[in-house]
């Protein structure tokens, strides 16, 4: 799916809102929820700028994809398109980058070396 190599896990519409799920080919045991903030748990003025912030990157929380080489996935994902907020960096965990996908959540591709 895209960029990334993901596939739809579950795309159930129940009228008053969409559960998408995507997930890494072979996995289907780890899954995605993707959520467009909106009804019916929120006004549609108040889900306006929840959409907003995420698209500027200012919410919390990531979604971590894990490799077996991060410099290798990232240069990968270059070639394919995929804009980076951050290169690769040795970290004490291991090495990782971030992105952010097109509606701004957090990605980090991250390869454990501990």
């Amino acid at each position: 799916m895209g960029k990334l190599g993901l596939e739809v896990g579950a795309d159930i519409d129940f009228g008053v809102m969409r559960w998408l799920t995507v997930r890494v080919p072979g996995q289907p045991e780890r899954e995605i929820l993707l959520e467009r903030p909106g009804g019916p748990g929120m006004s549609e003025e108040t889900a306006e700028q929840v959409r907003d912030l995420v698209t500027k990157g200012a919410m919390g929380g990531w979604s971590i994809l894990t490799t077996d080489d991060c410099r290798k996935t990232y240069e990968t994902l270059l070639a394919k398109g995929v804009e980076f907020t951050e290169e690769p960096t040795e970290r004490p965990y291991g090495v990782d980058c971030a992105l952010r996908d097109p509606f701004g959540n957090r990605v980090r591709v991250t390869e454990v070396t501990v």
